[in-house]
C-alpha cells in the first residue's frame, strides 16, 4: 500500500497547479455562463461579444454577467470601444451583484471612455471614481477604436487594474463592509451611439485572503 499511496502524493501537486492555470469565460460561439439582454444588447460577431450598436443611442446602461461568482482573481480581457468618441462609454465589472429587477449593477468597474479610461469606478454604489490615473498618461495608453486590454488583480482589500500593460490603478478597498466576491460584468454604458466588442476573456482564480 506504501508505494501506491507514495504515488497518489506525488500526484496531488500537478492537479492543484492545474486547477490554478486560467481559464477561458467565453468560448467564442455562445452565452453558455453568462447571462443578460441577449435579444436586442449583446450578440455573438466574429468570436466577440458585442454589445450595442452605431445606428442609435444606446437606451440605457446594459450588463452581460457571468452565472459563477468570483473572489480574488486576475482577469484579462481584450476589448474595442467604438462610436461617438465624447460620449461612448463601457467598463468590466467585478466584485459585481446584480440589482434586483432593475437593469443595473452594483459593484467596481474597470472604466472605459472619455477620462475614464484605466480608472476604477464604483458602479451603483458609492457612484464616483475610486482612483484613476493622469489625463496625460491616458492619452498615451488609449487605442482609440482598436483593441486594448484591462487586466484586473483582486487580492483582499487590494484591486491594480493594468491598462495596455501599464499600472494604472493601486487601489485598497478601506471599508470593510464592501462584499469582495461577485459576479464578472460586461457593460455598455447608454446615452450614446456606441459599440463595444470583447473578446479573449480569461481569469485565474487565486487563493483568497482576509
Amino acid at each position: 500500500m506504501k508505494p501506491v499511496l507514495s504515488a497518489l502524493l506525488l500526484m496531488l501537486p500537478t492537479a492543484v497547479t492545474a486547477a490554478d492555470k486560467p481559464v477561458t469565460l467565453f468560448n467564442g460561439k455562445d452565452f453558455s455562463g453568462w447571462e443578460g439582454d441577449t435579444e436586442k444588447t449583446w450578440k455573438i460577431e466574429d468570436g466577440c461579444i458585442v454589445g450595442g450598436t452605431l445606428d442609435a443611442v444606446v437606451p440605457r446602461n446594459e450588463f452581460l454577467c457571468t452565472k459563477k461568482t468570483y473572489a480574488d482573481f486576475e482577469l484579462k480581457v481584450t476589448f474595442k470601444l467604438t462610436g461617438e468618441k465624447a460620449k461612448a462609454n463601457a467598463g468590466v465589472q467585478f466584485r459585481t451583484k446584480r440589482i434586483p429587477n432593475d437593469h443595473e449593477v452594483s459593484g467596481y468597474q474597470a472604466d472605459a471612455g472619455q477620462d475614464y479610461w484605466g480608472a476604477l469606478y464604483d458602479e451603483s454604489r458609492r457612484n464616483k471614481i475610486l482612483a484613476k490615473p493622469a489625463k496625460d498618461a491616458i492619452e498615451k495608453l488609449v487605442k482609440h477604436d482598436d483593441w486594448n486590454e484591462y487586466v484586473i488583480r483582486c487580492e483582499g482589500p487590494r484591486i491594480k487594474l493594468w491598462l495596455n500593460g501599464t499600472l494604472t490603478v493601486d487601489y485598497t478597498e478601506a471599508d470593510d463592509k464592501v462584499e469582495r466576491s461577485g459576479v464578472i460584468g460586461l457593460q455598455i454604458h447608454g446615452g450614446a451611439k456606441a459599440k463595444v466588442f470583447y473578446k479573449n476573456i480569461t481569469i485565474e482564480e487565486l487563493p483568497t485572503k482576509k
